[in-house]
C-alpha cells in the first residue's frame, strides 16, 4: 500500500502560531509528499479577484474551492459528540459570518443540502447583498421547484447517498430522470456519488449532466455491498485509505467538471496542517484542472477559511 497521505501527527501548535506556520509550510511539506499522480491536461485555472483559481460550471466561473455544508448541519462523521458540537456552534449568525469570511477570501460558491435547514442562514446572507453562488444537493424530483424558489442555486446535484442506493437497487433511471427535471427548470444538473462505479456508468451511458460530485471515500460501501466483512470500530462509516485513488481515476476519465468532496476524510486527515496541506495537494495533483473541491469548514479553533484558501491558491493554480 503506497504512501497516499502523510501519517497523522500530533499538532501542538497554538492558534497564535498559525499565520507564521502558513508562511513557512511550502517546501518542507512538499518534499515530504510522495506518491502523487500526474495532473491531467486541460485549461489553466483562471484566478478570481482574490487570487483563487476558478473553474467553469456551465456559464458560471466559480472558485476551485467551494465551501460545503456538512459541519454547518452537524454532520461530522466523527460521532454524536462532534455532531452536537457543530450544531451548537453553527447558529445562523455564525454560519452567515463563515460564508461572509469565505466570500472575502475568494471562495465564491457554497454547496448546501436540505433547503429547509439552509433557509435560516441563506435568507439573511442574501439580504446582505452577497454575490456568492449556490449549489444544492437534493434528491426529491417533485420538490425541485421549491428548492429553486428557496435558494436560487446555479446547479442542483442528486444526493450521493441516495444515488448509491438507487443504483444498487437497479433504479438508476430515477437519478437520470431527476437530472432531466433539473434541466427542465433551467439549471445545471449534476450527480453526486460515493461509489465510483455510479459516476463511471453515468458517463459511459452519456447522461446529460453538467457536473459530478465525487466523494473521495466510498462510505456507503456497506449499503451496496451487504456481504462485505469490515472488521473495524470506525465511528459510523469506514474510511478506506486507498479509496481516493479509485475515485480520482474516474474523475480524470470523465469529460464533465467534477467536484471532489471529503478530501480530508471528514477530519481524519486534519491531525496537523502539514497533513491538511498534503490532502489538498493530493486532490489537486490527481484531478483534472477543470475540477474543483468542496470542503466543509469548522473554524471554532483557528482560521480554516484562510488556511484552505491559501492551500488552494498555492496548489490549485
Amino acid at each position: 500500500m503506497s504512501g497516499t497521505f502523510l501519517p497523522p501527527q500530533p499538532d501542538g501548535a497554538a492558534p497564535s502560531t498559525r499565520r507564521r506556520f502558513l508562511k513557512g509550510v511550502s517546501s518542507a511539506a512538499a518534499a515530504a509528499w510522495i506518491g502523487l499522480g500526474k495532473r491531467a491536461a486541460g485549461e489553466p485555472a483562471v484566478p478570481n479577484e482574490a487570487g483563487l483559481p476558478t473553474i467553469a460550471l456551465g456559464k458560471h466561473r466559480v472558485s476551485r474551492l467551494i465551501v460545503g455544508s456538512n459541519p454547518i448541519l452537524g454532520y461530522s462523521y466523527l460521532g454524536p459528540h462532534t455532531d452536537r458540537q457543530m450544531r451548537h456552534y453553527f447558529t445562523p449568525e455564525r454560519t452567515v459570518a463563515l460564508l461572509r469570511q469565505c466570500e472575502q477570501a475568494g471562495i465564491d460558491t457554497h454547496q448546501f443540502s436540505s433547503p429547509d435547514r439552509a433557509a435560516p442562514y441563506l435568507g439573511p446572507f442574501r439580504e446582505e447583498g452577497t454575490k456568492m453562488r449556490f449549489i444544492c444537493l437534493h434528491s426529491e424530483r417533485d420538490k425541485i421547484h421549491e428548492a429553486v424558489d428557496a435558494a436560487a442555486p446555479i446547479a442542483m446535484v442528486h444526493h450521493g447517498g441516495v444515488t448509491d442506493r438507487l443504483f444498487a437497487q437497479g433504479q438508476a433511471g430515477r437519478v437520470r430522470d431527476y437530472c432531466k427535471a433539473v434541466h427542465d427548470h433551467g439549471m445545471l444538473a449534476g450527480v453526486s456519488a460515493h461509489n465510483p462505479d455510479c459516476i463511471r456508468r453515468a458517463a459511459d451511458e452519456g447522461w446529460e449532466v453538467d457536473l459530478f460530485m465525487n466523494s473521495f471515500y466510498f462510505i456507503t460501501r456497506r449499503s451496496v455491498e451487504p456481504d462485505l466483512d469490515v472488521p473495524t470500530l470506525d465511528v459510523g462509516h469506514p474510511f478506506f485509505r486507498d479509496d481516493p485513488q479509485a475515485m480520482t481515476a474516474v474523475m480524470r476519465q470523465v469529460d464533465q467538471p467534477c467536484l471532489g468532496f471529503k478530501i480530508l476524510g471528514a477530519g481524519r486527515l486534519c491531525a496537523n496542517q502539514a497533513a491538511v496541506r498534503a490532502a489538498f495537494q493530493y486532490a489537486f495533483e490527481n484531478i483534472k484542472p477543470t475540477d474543483g473541491v468542496i470542503v466543509g469548514m469548522f473554524p471554532w479553533h483557528f482560521d480554516e477559511v484562510g488556511a484552505n484558501a491559501t492551500y488552494t491558491r498555492e496548489l490549485g493554480a
